[in-house]
């Protein structure tokens, strides 16, 4: 993909609500401002009370914790605990709130309008997600369902038993990483908090400048060594225009790519799914677009998976969630399924449609239970998105004649300007 042979003289229509939802999400995240420092003390000082609770595991080795149990029927943990409150949780309630602390891209379905000015673009690192705490001189690494990955030393401050990166005791850092495995290596996507200054509020511009000012400074980029277990490294973020669409889709980088991710440059770190950031992929930057089976296999028909809620209803991980369909009545009666299990299904072909920007399930068939390793349903964009991957899939002709669009409204707007 050579970023001068990409002029295309047209630009995919919108076929969902997506960008009305950005909107509706920047409109929210001015109006309502919550206490992040609270959230970020909150999640930090959880953290080193649990691990508090098993002194006896090694500092470098992963802790696993019990994960047979099902799910309480209890309501869902509020991610706005206090620090007593979060400290008392204990098994899957725990797993059940650190679960809620990342901040999740929803799948881009649609270009967003000022894709060069107001977004920023980088390859995803393939591996697994998850926070990173320093806290109480250690630091501790848990995965999207909230299950703990790894509790080791590192460079990072006061996150290790050493007086040089210790610090005083209400010193912590969050980071949003993924772990790739290949390289034992934490690719830091977003800084969250560091030094105990919380970086919730704080645009993803400033975010973002910080973390490349700063992770460098604490040695966390150096290779590792007794008191830090795993080398933490940048992931390169560019401008989303012509050339940084271009560097990210086919520049070489030291890790697997899984896909791009696009972050919006005015928003802020915001827990759950957010149309503030998107992820997309093709075959040439992603091993796995089409979602898999458990033998690894793309299965020929699309598989989703969703809660069980009251009146039968199946809905996604959303806030609020999108119902999408019905359990049959029948299989409620023979198998007892409870509300809040999560549920896979198998969409038929012409089981989906799409009306006024809604994407609608109206044939599925009941497949089982799903893993029980997982902790959501899938999400909306998501859904909607394996569905256009398989029918009409967002290609990066798309994303690039978008930005052309913008570019060249840009420059015929500074044209007019001039002639006035």
């Amino acid at each position: 993909m050579a970023p001068h042979d990409l002029r295309r003289p047209f630009k995919r229509p919108a076929i969902s609500d997506q960008q009305k939802r950005r909107e509706l999400a920047l409109l929210r995240q001015a109006q309502h401002r919550r206490d992040a420092q609270l959230q970020a003390r909150t999640l930090a000082s959880s953290i080193a009370f649990l691990q508090d609770q098993n002194p006896t595991h090694h500092l470098d080795q992963p802790i696993s914790e019990p994960g047979a149990e099902p799910e309480p029927e209890s309501e869902p943990q509020h991610r706005d605990f206090n620090v007593v409150q979060a400290s008392k949780l204990r098994g899957s309630e725990a797993r059940n709130w650190f679960a809620r602390q990342l901040m999740l891209p929803e799948w881009m379905i649609d270009v967003p309008p000022r894709l060069n000015r107001d977004w920023y673009v980088f390859a995803r690192p393939a591996g697994k997600r998850c926070f990173v705490v320093s806290s109480n001189r250690t630091t501790v690494s848990r995965l999207r369902n909230g299950s703990v990955l790894h509790h080791f030393p590192s460079a990072l401050p006061n996150g290790a038993r050493t007086k040089d990166v210790s610090g005083p005791a209400h010193v912590f850092c969050i980071l949003d990483c993924i772990f790739h495995e290949p390289d034992q290596t934490y690719y830091v996507i977003d800084m969250v908090c560091w030094r105990g200054y919380s970086l919730y509020d704080c645009t993803a511009e400033f975010r973002f400048f910080w973390l490349n000012s700063k992770l460098t400074e604490t040695g966390a980029c150096n290779p590792p060594s007794v008191y830090h277990r795993y080398r933490f490294s940048i992931v390169p973020i560019y401008d989303c225009d012509q050339n940084g669409l271009h560097a990210a889709y086919a520049g070489a980088v030291p890790y697997g790519k899984d896909g791009l991710l696009f972050y919006n440059k005015h928003a802020h770190y915001q827990t759950g799914n957010t149309p503030l950031a998107l992820v997309w992929k093709d075959e040439n930057c992603s091993q796995y677009v089409l979602d898999t089976d458990s033998k690894g296999q793309v299965p020929s028909q699309q598989q989703v998976v969703l809660e069980l809620q009251e009146d039968r209803k199946l809905a996604t991980s959303d806030d609020p969630p999108v119902v999408l369909g019905y359990l049959d009545g029948d299989i409620l009666q023979k198998s007892g399924l409870r509300t809040g299990t999560l549920l896979r299904f198998a969409i038929n072909d012409g089981g989906v449609r799409i009306v006024d920007g809604k994407l609608e399930i109206a044939d599925v068939n009941y497949a089982g239970k799903a893993n029980r390793a997982r902790a959501f349903a899938d999400s909306y964009s998501k859904v909607f998105f394996q569905y256009t991957a398989r029918h009409s899939p967002l290609k990066i002709d798309d994303l690039v004649a978008s930005v052309h669009s913008s570019q060249d409204q840009e420059s015929e707007s500074s044209d007019i300007e001039m002639v006035q």
